[in-house]
């Protein structure tokens, strides 16, 4: 018992080195917050553009660019992915990293929440469409106006889990040096020469928070079936 409370003191209360740990949640969270945005902004413009051209066979261009896209970021390891856009597409600027990796995670999950608005969408059904049409609504009216607010009533669970995905890829981040929260535990690491304590503590923090958005996300969910009732 002495011996975990002088390895507690040692690793987290020693020289402040729980400030280490409190810093990465905080970088943890922002980056997985922002880059859920981005991905949700490129996911729903990707998804627009490929439902777009299936139905009307409109967008030709885009649809093959976007296909490019989903097929290399899905297709490539996003650790590749955060190093080739801090080492050689930012390797010449003097940015942040918090910055670089806010792009990268948003990048690469875009392609991910794509197919997930895209499956949303041809989940509604065909019915829809022609109802749309029928009442005089443009192609772009009925989309706006009858399918995307269905389509994504029927995906926000699964935006959810896209989410806890995520937090838990943003632990590469310490490749470029970004002190999230493994990061911060490794420096801890390095300091202290045990790896025990700030591991396992790392590892349970992601844990917890990770229940806590599952539970959110199941909550949603319960949520959203009682407003089908």
């Amino acid at each position: 018992m002495n011996s975990f409370a002088e390895s507690f003191y040692q690793n987290f209360i020693e020289k402040d080195r729980y400030k280490y740990i409190l810093d990465g949640v905080k970088n943890t969270l922002i980056m997985t917050f922002l880059a859920v945005l981005i991905g949700i902004l490129i996911g729903f413009i990707i998804a627009v553009i490929r439902s777009t051209y299936d139905n009307t066979r409109r967008l030709k261009l885009l649809n093959a660019l976007a296909q490019i896209y989903l097929t290399v970021i899905r297709g490539t390891p996003v650790v590749l992915q955060l190093l080739i856009t801090y080492f050689v597409i930012f390797a010449s600027v003097n940015i942040s990293k918090m910055f670089v990796a806010v792009i990268a995670f948003g990048i690469n999950s875009g392609a991910y929440v794509a197919e997930i608005i895209r499956s949303g969408i041809n989940s509604v059904d065909i019915g829809q469409f022609e109802a749309g049409r029928s009442l005089g609504f443009s192609y772009n009216q009925t989309m706006v106006n009858f399918i995307l607010p269905q389509a994504l009533k029927n995906v926000l669970p699964a935006l959810g889990n896209e989410f806890i995905v995520l937090l838990k890829e943003t632990s590469v981040a310490g490749y470029i040096a970004m002190q999230d929260l493994t990061k911060g535990a490794d420096i801890i690491r390095s300091q202290t020469y045990s790896a025990f304590m700030p591991l396992l503590m790392a590892a349970a923090i992601y844990l917890i928070l990770v229940i806590i958005f599952d539970y959110l996300v199941k909550r949603l969910e319960r949520r959203l079936r009682n407003s089908d009732h």
